[in-house]
């Protein structure tokens, strides 16, 4: 499903002026940056908390799609400067990242 088409349904708000039209077919959420870095598929949504610029480096090491902050994290301005400089749009939802994880497991119908 397309990013753009996700975010609409789920409701998540860009904060990135960097908007992106790709396909997303998983989400990958850990707050561990190395975990990331080892795991994470590429093209996929990074769901975190943690909303500084390492974490765009991290997505963009490995190839990952988008970075969705959950519970309202906001992003600093490195961190949004970091983003669109990569090209990685960074995304903010008021839920926390079980429930981020599940409606977006959902609506790609990953079971």
């Amino acid at each position: 499903m397309n990013i753009l088409d996700i975010a609409v349904r789920l409701s998540w708000r860009l904060l990135s002026s960097t908007k992106i039209d790709v396909d997303i077919k998983v989400g990958y959420t850990s707050d561990l940056l190395s975990d990331v870095m080892g795991n994470a598929p590429a093209e996929s949504v990074f769901i975190t908390i943690q909303a500084h610029k390492n974490t765009v480096a991290v997505a963009s090491l490995a190839g990952l799609s988008a970075i969705l902050l959950c519970s309202n994290r906001q992003a600093p301005q490195d961190m949004i400067a970091a983003a669109d400089q990569e090209g990685i749009p960074i995304y903010q939802t008021e839920e926390n990242q079980f429930w981020a994880s599940y409606h977006l497991g959902k609506l790609l119908n990953l079971h």
